[in-house]
C-alpha cells in the first residue's frame, strides 16, 4: 500500500490559491497604467477591455449536396476543440447567397467563443507559441481593425498550433480569429495588443536615396 504523503499548511494554502492568467495579470498591472499615460484614460471602467475571442472556420463551400463531408466536419471540430478546449457551435446560413454558394438553412461554419480565463490563455498561446510557427512569418497586419477597435487575423492552416499534429490530419483548413474589444478604438486596441505581445509587422524603413 502506498504511503500517504502529508503536506504542511503553507503548501496546501498555495495549492488552493486561484490561478491567475499571466496575460490578464500583465494587462491589469502594466498595460492599464500605460493606457492612462498614453491616452489619458483615468477611469478604470472606461479602459479598453478584451471581451471575447471568436474562432471561426468556414465550411459552406465544401457542402456536398446538403451536408458537409464527414472527414471535413471531423477535422474542423477536432481543431476547434483541441485549440480552445470547448465544443464548437455549428452555424447555419440565415439566407441564400448564390455568389458564395450559400443556401439558407445549410451549415456554413463552425465557431467557438472564448471568454474569461480561456480567452486569456488562448491569447497568450496564440501570440507567443502559434504565430512564430507561421511559415515565413514577418508579423501580423495592423490594418485589420474595425471602428470599435476589434481586431481580426486569418490563418491558412491549423498546423501552426502546437496542439495539432498534422500527421494525423486528412484535411487542411484555415480559420479567422477575432479579438473583440469594448470601450476602445483602433489606436487603443492596437496599443493593448502590442503591449500584450501581438507581433505586428514592423513599418518598412524608408529607402535611402542614392547620391
Amino acid at each position: 500500500m502506498a504511503k500517504k504523503v502529508k503536506y504542511d499548511q503553507a503548501t496546501l494554502d498555495e495549492a488552493m490559491k486561484p490561478s491567475v492568467c499571466r496575460l490578464k495579470e500583465k494587462f491589469d498591472q502594466e498595460i492599464c497604467p500605460k493606457l492612462t499615460s498614453e491616452f489619458g484614460v483615468k477611469n478604470k471602467m472606461a479602459m479598453p477591455k478584451l471581451e471575447k475571442i471568436t474562432i471561426n472556420i468556414n465550411v459552406g463551400r465544401f457542402l456536398d449536396g446538403t451536408k458537409v463531408p464527414a472527414n471535413i466536419r471531423e477535422a474542423v471540430v477536432h481543431t476547434l476543440t483541441t485549440i480552445s478546449g470547448q465544443k464548437p457551435q455549428m452555424i447555419l446560413a440565415k439566407k441564400s447567397v448564390s455568389n458564395f454558394k450559400v443556401r439558407e438553412g445549410y451549415v456554413t461554419s463552425y465557431k467557438v467563443t472564448l471568454r474569461r480565463d480561456r480567452m486569456w490563455h488562448f491569447a497568450d498561446r496564440f501570440m507567443n507559441l502559434t504565430t512564430p510557427r507561421i511559415k515565413d512569418f514577418r508579423g501580423v497586419s495592423d490594418k485589420s481593425f474595425d471602428r470599435q477597435g476589434s481586431y481580426s487575423v486569418g490563418l491558412t492552416e491549423q498546423g501552426v498550433f502546437p496542439e495539432i499534429n498534422m500527421a494525423e490530419q486528412n484535411f487542411t483548413h484555415g480559420m479567422n480569429i477575432n479579438f473583440s474589444f469594448s470601450n476602445s478604438n483602433p489606436a487603443m486596441s492596437r496599443f493593448v495588443l502590442a503591449e500584450m505581445g501581438m507581433p505586428f509587422k514592423k513599418p518598412a524603413k524608408p529607402k535611402k536615396k542614392s547620391s
